[in-house]
């Protein structure tokens, strides 16, 4: 039998390993104009929509300057992971796939975004993408799924010494048990991501519905038998599905490696463990409040 990994944060490990708000899905599709800060553009679509939160895509989306990190490992005994320096491709880069979380920072919209893009000379690289430091050089087009009633709230947490966002309801907008359509979700670090999917769904009925986010691992083992050894990663989901008689979800990733490596595929289930944090939309089967790329 395999031995889980685990990575040992430098604090006490909290006792609940997850966080779970309902809220009231609510299908996006807005242009944030050539030459905005992604951040300030992607929080204004969010403010015209009326939403607490999300999930949206910026795939094929062009931008300069474009700032971003990889994971590394952290310089001091103050984390278990940490971040790279800051890399600055010169000229226009192309995005390939990208998600983003949307939550709230001190009072206000912040943005956690994850993807694959391309540099000019069509150098691919993965990582995470630095919202405040990145600006449109073409209108932008952006799709994903609202939240009302819930949103990502960024905490300190003990565990990890990190700002992490959490899955929390909002007060006073109405997106309750009795209308949701969607959940937010934070999972805590060293338990297997799709085991932990599963378990929440199975906790609300939940037998068939899209998996959206984005997250870091611990490692990463494939349906194809291929592996990542990295401890940190920085990684997308590209498409999450649980389907009707299947127990487990299917979780078709991108993830990055400290060494830059990209991997891409089906993860097998049950060998996947969470490193610092992984952040997600669920929602249930119904019809599908996510545009699809057009």
């Amino acid at each position: 039998m395999t031995t889980p990994r685990r990575i040992v944060h430098p604090g006490p490990p909290a006792a609940e390993r997850s966080s779970v708000a309902a809220a009231r899905a609510v299908p996006l599709d807005f242009t944030v104009p050539a030459g905005e800060i992604v951040n300030a553009g992607i929080a204004q679509g969010l403010g015209t929509a009326g939403c607490d939160g999300a999930y949206v895509t910026l795939s094929g989306g062009r931008f300069s300057p474009f700032r971003y990190v990889m994971p590394a490992g952290s310089p001091g005994p103050s984390h278990a992971a940490w971040y790279s320096e800051t890399f600055a491709p010169e000229g226009v880069v192309t995005v390939e796939a990208a998600g983003a979380i949307v939550g709230w920072r001190e009072g206000e919209p912040f943005l956690h975004c994850h993807g694959i893009w391309s540099d000019p000379e069509g150098a691919r690289a993965m990582g995470h993408m630095l919202p405040l430091e990145t600006r449109t050089a073409e209108p932008l087009r952006v799709r994903g799924t609202g939240l009302v009633g819930a949103s990502f709230i960024a905490r300190h947490d003990a565990e990890t010494n990190f700002t992490l966002f959490a899955a929390e309801t909002v007060p006073g907008n109405p997106g309750g048990t009795d209308t949701a359509s969607a959940l937010a979700v934070t999972l805590r670090p060293n338990q297997d991501l799709g085991t932990a999917i599963a378990a929440i769904c199975a906790e609300r009925g939940i037998r068939e519905a899209r998996i959206l986010g984005i997250g870091s691992l611990n490692g990463a083992r494939f349906a194809d038998g291929a592996s990542m050894e990295s401890y940190a990663s920085e990684l997308l989901l590209r498409d999450g599905r649980l389907e009707g008689g299947l127990a487990a979800p299917l979780l078709d990733i991108s993830v990055v490696a400290m060494d830059g490596r990209i991997f891409e595929g089906r993860l097998v289930h049950g060998d996947n463990p969470v490193c610092v944090t992984f952040e997600l939309v669920i929602l249930p089967a119904r019809p599908d409040p996510m545009p699809e790329p057009a």
